[in-house]
């Protein structure tokens, strides 16, 4: 309920439109009633049982006011000019009333179009704006596939199952209420049974509905998995046919699969199960009331003649498709309660990089950068302990060591990608945790050792994040990155499409696009991490120099697995199992005899 709720919730942008469409269902529905009820006078008239009336009584909008009229007028014209005329005056006011009924459903209708593409669309945004603002320690715990599995398939269930469902949500109650009434006018007694027993049914379709939603839900959860699955395939399909892994995956996807297909089984079984469930019930309830209302009306009980009893069943026949299709909105709400449910979870998802309401701008970069007793954890493991390091404004800092050093996690902390566990750290002796988040970003330009490219043109690529450049100005920093002869050879030059993550070009293209995107950025801070290390020794030696361009005059930071492409730096950081175990220049860390001494000895003879 709650997080129906929180789906109604994105309705109150549309209110307006809400309120339209409630009016024009009443209006559908008033006038529906009064083509129905046409039926009572008709049938009265047909068997000569029509009561007769020569007095009218003052209008109001009361039914038993308008139908005392209403009588009026047609025992009049049946006075003066014979029953066909008034059957035949009956016949235009149901046609009139058809007319207008069906005009008012339609603009209902037409109200609520914008509602329920607006709220699915609102739900998407949403989505995606989580998805863009939660840090990037919260994708280390869930899998790619089901976060697409929730934006894309939850997303469309929720508009399947709970948006299409508006209409019937908006317009079934305002019909039964009406129907309800006008019942009860009709014959209190036996609208007081009618209300009794129309419960009883709903009671059991509830219990169907409940069962149904935790069964939407461990499908939807196995949906995740199977484009989990997809997308590790299609990321490691190269992987998977150099080691002959084919059918092994294929096992894997057909299992997950099975498993999938026995629940979808499950859930439409249960979810068929309204429509005939909630037909034979309605059925069981216009017996049960033909029987126990005829029998009222033989003893003279109901306040009913026999043509108002018919009149009575047939008003009451038209709660019974509403009453069919609200129980049937209930199944759909209660399978898309499941997928809101997965929404929920990554809406409600806590972004642990904040910045407080005073955050501090940062438009530049004026003196160095301090770590102090720097340590860091992804969960329980500890990745940096007790890290204190300055760099200088204009430096060319390195950090080398093995693999798994923890490296690429401490350059991740000056953007704040992620948050220190203890310890802090300082950006011209301000806490960057009190940095405006955008400006502190603003100051850094990142070059990765797997470029992260878009499928969008050359100069959009370069152009990425910056608004209003110009193409000389894009052309520029590919010359600087070494990127613009290889773009001018290309069919339509900076407005051709590199393709998915840029698999139209080599690894040391992708790189130079990446390095012309931080090129243009033009940042005081400039952070490397293994910029070169993928490369072939040409494409290391063009990638190099673009690099070498970009480091002129910026803090530059530099992670790096060949020590070659370091002796130039001013200060040289050694790591080791999370910790800076040596620090200085590369002639002096040769001098001391150590790990480094060790890591260059290895490079040198291997």
């Amino acid at each position: 309920m709650k997080n129906f709720i929180k789906i109604i919730q994105y309705i109150l942008p549309y209110k307006g439109k809400v309120a339209l469409n409630v009016i024009f269902n009443l209006l559908s529905v008033i006038f529906s009633l009064f083509s129905i009820t046409m039926a009572i006078p008709f049938l009265g008239i047909l068997f000569k049982i029509q009561e007769m009336v020569y007095e009218k009584v003052p209008f109001s909008l009361s039914l038993s006011s308008l139908m005392h009229n209403f009588n009026y007028y047609i025992s009049k014209l049946i006075e003066q000019h014979g029953p066909f005329y008034a059957l035949i005056l009956i016949g235009v006011v149901v046609v009139v009333t058809s007319l207008l009924k069906n005009g008012f459903k339609y603009l209902a209708m037409y109200f609520l179009t914008p509602i329920r593409n607006g709220v699915v669309k609102d739900i998407r945004n949403a989505m995606y704006n989580k998805t863009i603002d939660l840090p990037l320690a919260y994708y280390t715990r869930e899998r790619k596939g089901d976060i697409i599995s929730r934006m894309t398939n939850d997303v469309h269930q929720i508009e399947i199952s709970v948006i299409s469902s508006l209409e019937m949500v908006f317009r079934e109650p305002i019909t039964i209420l009406v129907y309800l009434s006008s019942l009860l006018v009709l014959s209190p007694q036996l609208t007081l049974f009618v209300v009794v027993l129309l419960p009883l049914s709903g009671l059991v379709i509830g219990r169907i509905g409940k069962s149904l939603r935790a069964t939407a839900l461990r499908s939807q959860s196995r949906l995740g998995s199977i484009l989990s699955v997809m997308e590790e395939t299609i990321t490691g399909l190269r992987i998977i046919k150099a080691f002959n892994a084919e059918e092994k995956m294929n096992q894997r996807f057909r299992g997950l699969n099975q498993k999938y297909t026995r629940l979808m089984n499950r859930l439409y079984r249960r979810h068929y199960l309204a429509s005939p469930m909630s037909e034979f019930l309605g059925t069981l309830v216009v017996v049960i009331i033909m029987l126990f209302g005829g029998a009222m009306v033989l003893r003279g009980q109901a306040g009913l003649s026999p043509n108002g009893f018919i009149g009575y069943l047939l008003v009451f026949s038209q709660i019974i498709n509403p009453a069919k299709s609200f129980s049937q909105a209930y199944y759909n709400i209660q399978k898309g309660m499941a997928s809101a449910d997965r929404i929920d979870e990554v809406l409600k998802a806590v972004n642990t990089i904040t910045e407080p309401e005073d955050a501090l701008n940062k438009p530049g970069f004026e003196s160095e950068i301090i770590l102090k007793n720097v340590s860091f954890r992804y969960e329980n493991e500890p990745v940096l302990k007790n890290i204190n390091l300055t760099i200088k404004k204009g430096q060319k800092v390195a950090l080398v060591g093995q693999s798994g050093a923890g490296k690429s996690t401490l350059v991740d902390l000056l953007p704040r990608f992620y948050d220190t566990t203890q310890g802090e750290i300082l950006l011209d002796g301000i806490l960057i945790r009190n940095i405006k988040i955008r400006d502190l970003r603003g100051l850094m330009g990142n070059v990765n050792q797997e470029p992260i490219l878009f499928n969008e043109t050359f100069f959009n690529n370069i152009a990425f994040g910056e608004n209003e450049v110009t193409e000389e100005e894009v052309m520029q920093a590919a010359r600087v990155a070494n990127a613009h002869e290889f773009i001018e050879r290309t069919p339509e030059g900076y407005q051709t499409n590199i393709g998915d993550r840029g698999n139209k070009l080599s690894g040391g293209q992708r790189q130079r696009i990446s390095i012309a995107r931080a090129i243009l950025k033009n940042p005081p801070i400039l952070i490397l991490d293994e910029a070169t290390s993928a490369l072939d020794t040409e494409s290391e030696k063009l990638v190099q120099e673009a690099l070498y361009n970009i480091m002129q005059n910026r803090t530059s930071i530099v992670v790096a697995h060949r020590l070659s492409t370091v002796v130039n730096a001013d200060l040289i950081c050694v790591m080791h199992e999370g910790e800076i175990v040596e620090k200085g220049t590369h002639r002096e860390l040769l001098e001391k005899n150590g790990i480094y001494k060790k890591l260059h000895s290895l490079q040198m003879f291997s």
